[in-house]
């Protein structure tokens, strides 16, 4: 069962890798095991590695409301020069699943999820921390379907799922986006910002609420 997200508006767009005005929204979390919620960073960030936006959110730890955090953050944005979306990962904020393909169907741009290493897959692991709501979690994992292994232009490997655009189309975004290693800027970046974010909360006493959003142009 999809989550709704009609309160968040849907912005149709066309996507060509290969033009040097694209921009990406980078979306990555951090948390701590003993706190209800994760904290997600997002970036928006052009071709040449300029970023021009940055929005937070939250979602919960073991539960269901990523996707719909992550299109809301989007939507806070309010912007229509977006190309693409680029996660780290589907499985976030202890198997707190996003449904990439509804992104991309709510949102109208591509969606790019990656991970850097292979794995055997995560039932075992669900059943094991969800016991009666496990097969609703299953089912939303087994929805992502598997991924590709792509390697970059510094020879690294990833694992992506992809919505919206082709293999070839995913692999020209994500080597635009990487300067070395593994790591698409917008990720690292994404990554850095969630967790100075979540630290300064944790320093001083208060954390976010969910939904708690903030932009800056830069």
């Amino acid at each position: 069962m999809k989550t709704p997200i009609n309160e968040c508006s849907k912005f149709p767009r066309h996507f060509h890798p290969e033009k040097r005005g694209i921009r990406i929204f980078g979306i990555a979390e951090s948390f701590k095991k003993s706190n209800s919620t994760s904290t997600l960073g997002g970036v928006v960030m052009r071709r040449d590695l300029i970023v021009d936006g940055i929005v937070f959110g939250n979602a919960t730890l073991k539960g269901n409301d990523s996707t719909k955090s992550i299109h809301c953050m989007f939507s806070s944005l309010q912007r229509d020069d977006i190309n693409c979306i680029m996660l780290d990962g589907l499985i976030i904020s202890m198997y707190n699943i996003i449904d990439g393909e509804q992104l991309n169907n709510t949102t109208g741009i591509p969606v790019i999820a990656i991970t850097f290493e292979d794995s055997r897959g995560l039932e075992e692991h669900i059943r094991h921390h969800f016991l009666e709501e496990a097969e609703k979690k299953l089912e939303q994992y087994r929805k992502l379907g598997n991924r590709d292994q792509v390697r970059l232009k510094t020879d690294k490997l990833l694992y992506i799922r992809y919505w919206g655009l082709s293999l070839k189309g995913a692999l020209n975004t994500l080597n635009a986006f990487t300067l070395q290693g593994s790591i698409p800027e917008p990720i690292r970046v994404a990554k850095l910002l969630a967790r100075a974010h979540k630290n300064s909360f944790i320093s001083s006493n208060n954390l976010p609420p969910s939904y708690h959003f903030t932009r800056e142009k830069l």
